[in-house]
């Protein structure tokens, strides 16, 4: 792969596969480092693998998520996350009931079983189209929108059940 196309799909791609990371990451430091350590194993080591049968980003996700999957095994904890304070000029009371519901989101999700969570985080977090979605899955695109469907049903009633 030459300079100039790695340098496009750099350009082109970066934030849609932070943003993936970030959803499953969910801390913006570990993010950055799985999605430079994605790059890197895309440009040097896996290059050669990209056969275009699948989009460019969608190549990218699946190793960003194999880069985050050697991550985990490597840590086999979780970081906590940072409390980040809110600005001077926000509405405290907005920001708290924002933080809650998020909170509460995150904790549905937490408990929704494979492949509803990861399917729902990519689609809603990741901003990734079915059709990508159902490639990184091996899959359909009709796999990825019904999986989607059925995730929103099952967090709209664990949603629904805690209120």
């Amino acid at each position: 792969m030459n300079n100039e196309t790695c340098e496009r799909l750099y350009n082109t791609y970066y934030m849609r596969v932070f943003s993936y990371i970030m959803t499953l990451a969910g801390d913006r430091h570990t993010a950055e480092e799985i999605t430079q350590e994605s790059f890197f194993r895309a440009f040097s080591r896996t290059a050669s693998s990209f056969r275009n049968e699948s989009d460019e980003v969608t190549w990218l996700c699946a190793i960003a998520k194999n880069c985050f999957l050697d991550e985990q095994r490597r840590r086999k904890k979780t970081e906590p996350i940072p409390e980040i304070l809110p600005a001077d000029d926000t509405n405290i009371e907005q920001e708290v009931t924002d933080r809650d519901s998020s909170f509460r989101i995150h904790t549905a999700l937490h408990t929704m079983e494979e492949p509803y969570r990861e399917v729902f985080e990519l689609r809603v977090f990741g901003d990734l189209s079915f059709h990508q979605i159902g490639t990184i899955f091996g899959k359909t695109e009709n796999w990825a929108r019904v999986t989607y469907h059925r995730a929103r049903l099952k967090l709209k009633e664990r949603m629904d059940k805690h209120e």
